[in-house]
């Protein structure tokens, strides 16, 4: 048997998914959180039974990605049972969507979710199962025991015939003759209202050029239907659905910007500096005093601390990995906070608030989930970017998300930065993120300028209500983070720290560098490519070896620099102060280039694998290419304002800032003063008709 899962966003599907089959897949309040139909075995009652969860969609006009997928997996699939979970307090909306797979003619079994305690409706379930033909259960989506009373109706599923009176509204005969006779009996009637809506996917597929023009009476006769649903099968109170007094402050237009930095850099403190930092600390020490000391005491018992044997386990197991291993709470509390701020329902006003400005910079609101998530991992973050309708926009998406400082950066921020910043290291981690966005914004103007303009794009988005999280969710959210970052370390660090080692250890004769003061395979390689980033303040061998060590894990760039330099995360911060170190730092304006660069420098080789698949070769190359540009000349541009700081203090360099500035802005309005009277010489028309005139249009 097979059963699918479909329903609007923010209705508890994936929820249910998870319920159901003991699956750990995403829940957020977005669209696009399911991008693609993804599916699980599980058995009851001597049967396999395989779940099928698809995205979230409103429709099935096929007008988004979500509804081509959905659509196009239930009309290949018309013998699975199909689910539609719909919200309890927002059935007059989510009951759209059950009259079209009522049209399709699925096995469908309706499941009204009790995700809100507090119910503004009150449901005759038996008379709207009555009304609408279709088995109706009420169950919580989240609740383990009511999936046993799900499973036995999906065992036992008989289908009836429904009945939708407004159908006779509709003049479908010419829609029907229309349709090719492999249309099977089942399907005609959803075929034929499509034709009937102009649906330009159908009418293409089956060849009609006829106009039916009948879009809005079916739009107008569903609502009305379900409207007449709504009175004769339940009561509702004089409150809004969602509404909340809070949101007036939050979503102020003068407050809703500067609030949400407030709230992230509350984020970060908590994370990088207060309780991340305390949890960090305690787990180094733990690490140093029951792993890494007892055991190299035992290996260098047994073949002295000069053998190559113990240089790797020390240098490149214990002072490598380890050193991106201390960062595990911070990792986990980041995703954790993220969380928090989405499952509340914020993240989704956040992005209410922000489409108004991405929108004059050819980016839609559904941009921002795609940018928000790349905070966590820039991997998993393009892949959402397909659910777009407009290509370019996808492209544009898909290529900003890497500007956004991903989790595996933050360690970076805080071991450099923290060494020569200290406690002001918290801004310059808030500048990073914000210059990553910033840099991202530019960069989408400058696209939607030449190569990549958007068309307009619909943006529907829905404001859950405010909800409290679970301690529940919140430890699960923690842990399946931890198992996650354990897991890179476990496999991709440590094989990537086992190169850098063997590459930084033995010379291209193969003799033992620490032993030999021969010159290392990488320290040869990294003279090679260093030289071009003088300029950016940090031309030495090993910080240019950690970036390139770094396009396969941004993490790698920490423990590749303590494994140049010979320590664990407790001597790091000062031994890139330690001029006799292989790896440091000349000044604080230097170390402030080196994060700028990590910043925006070249995507990790997954992103990249992800980018090629999703948007193509050649805007990949593209990106890759531009972004490394970018990176240098930026870091090179931070690099000389903070050494000019350093010399002549922030009050002389910010006053020659703005006076520069002020000139230009002047230049740029002198000339199109002077354009503007030129054009308005030849008529007293506006300046776009002036122009229009001058083409001879």
């Amino acid at each position: 048997m097979r059963v699918s899962l479909i329903g609007n966003p923010n209705t508890g599907k994936t929820t249910l998914f998870n319920t159901l089959t003991g699956a750990n897949e995403h829940v957020g309040n977005w669209h696009g959180v399911t991008v693609e139909e993804k599916s699980r075995d599980i058995f009851f009652d001597g049967k396999k039974i395989e779940v099928v969860d698809l995205p979230g969609i409103y429709s099935l006009s096929r007008l988004s990605f979500e509804e081509k997928v959905a659509t196009d997996y239930l009309l290949s699939h018309q013998n699975d049972i199909v689910i539609n979970i719909c919200d309890y307090n927002n059935l007059q909306r989510n009951l759209y969507l059950t009259l079209g797979l009522i049209e399709l003619g699925v096995n469908l079994i309706v499941l009204v979710n009790q995700i809100e305690k507090k119910r503004l409706r009150k449901i005759d379930l038996a008379k709207l199962e009555k009304k609408l033909g279709v088995k109706v259960l009420a169950l919580d989506a989240s609740d383990k025991a009511s999936m046993q009373i799900l499973k036995n109706e999906i065992v036992n599923f008989k289908k009836v015939k429904p009945n939708l009176p407004y159908l006779n509204k509709f003049n479908l005969k010419d829609c029907v003759n229309n349709l090719p006779a492999s249309v099977a009996k089942e399907k005609q009637t959803f075929y034929a209202i499509k034709l009937f809506e102009d649906d330009e996917d159908i009418k293409k597929r089956f060849n009609v050029n006829e106009k039916f023009n009948g879009a809005e009476k079916v739009a107008k006769e569903r609502y009305d239907y379900i409207d007449q649903l709504l009175s004769d099968c339940t009561q509702k109170d004089n409150k809004i659905y969602g509404q909340s007094k809070i949101d007036n402050i939050l979503l102020n237009k003068f407050l809703a910007v500067p609030i949400f930095l407030l709230i992230l850099a509350g984020v970060f403190y908590l994370t990088f500096f207060s309780v991340g930092a305390f949890l960090s600390d305690c787990l180094e020490l733990l690490l140093n005093k029951f792993v890494s000391t007892p055991f190299l005491h035992v290996i260098e018992n047994w073949v002295g601390s000069s053998s190559w044997i113990y240089g790797f386990f020390e240098n490149a197991i214990f002072g490598g990995v380890g050193s991106v291993i201390t960062f595990l709470p911070q990792v986990a509390l980041l995703f954790v906070f993220l969380s928090l701020l989405e499952d509340s329902g914020y993240l989704a006003r956040v992005a209410f608030v922000t489409e108004d400005i991405l929108s004059k910079v050819g980016l839609s609101g559904k941009s921002v989930y795609t940018l928000l998530m790349g905070f966590g991992c820039s991997t998993t973050a393009i892949l959402t970017a397909r659910n777009m309708e407009d290509q370019n926009a996808k492209v544009k998406t898909a290529l900003l998300t890497p500007y956004m400082s991903c989790s595996a950066k933050f360690p970076i921020y805080v071991c450099l930065g923290g060494a020569f910043f200290g406690a002001s290291n918290i801004f310059v981690i808030m500048g990073l993120y914000i210059l990553g966005v910033v840099i991202a914004v530019i960069m989408s103007l400058i696209f939607e300028k030449t190569v990549l303009k958007s068309k307009e794009q619909s943006f529907i988005l829905e404001f859950p209500p405010y909800r409290s999280v679970s301690f529940k969710q919140i430890l699960k959210v923690f842990f399946e983070n931890c198992k996650m970052f354990l897991v890179r370390v476990g496999t991709l660090i440590i094989a990537m720290n086992t190169i850098i080692w063997v590459l930084s250890s033995f010379s291209f004769s193969l003799d033992y560098v620490p032993s030999s003061g021969a010159e290392s395979i990488l320290q040869t390689l990294g003279k090679l490519f260093a030289p071009m980033f003088v300029p950016l303040g940090f031309g030495s061998w090993g910080l240019v070896s950690a970036l390139i060590a770094g396009l396969i894990a941004k993490e790698v760039i920490v423990s590749s620099i303590a494994l140049f330099n010979h320590v664990d995360n407790w001597q790091l911060s000062s031994s890139i102060k330690d001029t006799s170190s292989a790896v440091f730092f000349t000044s604080g304006a230097s170390v402030l280039s080196y994060l700028v660069f990590c910043l925006l420098y070249f995507p990790c080789l997954a992103s990249v694998g992800v980018l090629s698949k999703e948007i193509g070769k050649k805007w990949t190359i593209f990106g890759a290419i531009s972004q490394f540009v970018i990176a240098y000349f930026v870091a090179m541009i931070i690099y000389n304002v903070a050494l000019l700081i350093q010399i002549f203090g922030y009050a002389k360099v910010m006053l020659t800032v703005i006076c520069i500035f002020a000139i230009i802005v002047s230049i740029i309005t002198i000339i199109k003063k002077i354009k503007k009277k030129k054009l308005c010489n030849d008529c007293k028309d506006c300046e776009k008709s002036c122009t229009k005139r001058l083409k001879g249009e």
